[in-house]
């Protein structure tokens, strides 16, 4: 443990204090869940870009969410199951500081992508007529770069203004990954200045995600109300309801972790919060649209059925 003065250089991941026996029991479950991340995300690509009738600017940015899924996880899980399973609690001062940058470069693309697919729902139920050509192949691809570009922003703020701080009262990190509140704790020097900078730069990020979703929700709502066959509302709203459930998810646990009052002063509860939207909401996401989305259903029917063709022939 670094005494106060001494510059940290690495830091040590203090993670969930159990007993040897129940942290190879958290090991396996992690590593459950994370291989069904992989596996239901992998699933959900292959599925779309294997039938044309998928083929959709709405299955477009589901395929980015599913890559972005993929890499959210890969962040997070395999340095916690490097400290449950080998119990290797050290991590150097440029690990933790990329794993921070990507983490929030992930969180803050997903925020955007969501916001994106929310604009696209508004187009595809208000403006049906021309979501083919408002919704172009350049459109998409520069939505989504849009996106990224705006996270990398992010990130590269939040970054900086984090890893720029005196790390000296000491180097345990009390959380399972490099994440803000638990750093924070350990600066030697007054971060009040940098911390108004970090929690701006989230919060533009999550009041403009939701600043969108709400106004492009608020248009669908309104026109799904104007369809008269029960029906046609049905349909409509069954097309938007696994996107609504995963934004629920997503910002709502966002929200409750880096917008609280009592940021950082309960790092157990959000122990148990950060595993819920760093570990099991990539490995929901896809669960969420094939369950709660008749078309990915029916390509999952199709693509058995094209599979016990195959086997029979």
């Amino acid at each position: 443990m670094a005494e106060n003065g001494t510059l940290v250089a690495g830091f040590v991941l203090v993670g969930f204090q159990l007993q040897a026996e129940l942290q190879l029991g958290l090991f396996f479950v992690f590593l459950a869940l994370y291989l069904v991340t992989m596996g239901g995300n992998l699933g959900m690509i292959v599925l779309i870009h294997s039938d044309p009738r998928l083929q959709t600017p709405m299955y477009f940015f589901l395929t980015h969410l599913s890559l972005l899924d993929i890499r959210y996880s890969s962040v997070i899980v395999p340095q916690l199951l490097e400290t449950l399973g080998a119990d290797k609690k050290d991590i150097t001062y440029e690990r933790c500081a990329s794993q921070f940058f990507f983490f929030t470069l992930c969180a803050s693309t997903e925020c955007f992508l969501l916001a994106v697919m929310a604009y696209d729902r508004y187009v595809a139920v208000c403006k049906p007529l021309l979501y083919v050509t408002a919704m172009t192949p350049q459109t998409r691809v520069g939505l989504v770069a849009g996106a990224y570009a705006g996270a990398m922003a992010n990130s590269v703020v939040r970054t900086g203004c984090t890893f720029s701080i005196s790390f000296c009262k000491s180097n345990r990190v009390d959380f399972f990954f490099c994440d803000l509140p638990p750093l924070l704790k350990l600066a030697y020097s007054d971060t009040r200045p940098r911390e108004h900078i970090i929690y701006l730069s989230a919060f533009l990020v999550i009041a403009t995600s939701i600043s969108v979703i709400l106004t492009s929700y608020l248009f669908v709502i309104r026109a799904i109300l104007k369809i008269r066959t029960a029906g046609g509302k049905a349909k409509t709203f069954s097309t938007c309801a696994s996107h609504m459930t995963a934004v629920a998810l997503f910002f709502g646990t966002l929200i409750f972790i880096y917008l609280k009052g009592n940021m950082g002063k309960s790092l157990g509860e959000d122990k148990i919060v950060s595993v819920f939207y760093t570990v099991v909401i990539p490995m929901l996401n896809p669960m969420i649209y094939s369950l709660r989305n008749k078309e990915v259903k029916k390509a999952v029917k199709r693509m058995f059925n094209r599979m016990r063709v195959s086997q029979a022939e």
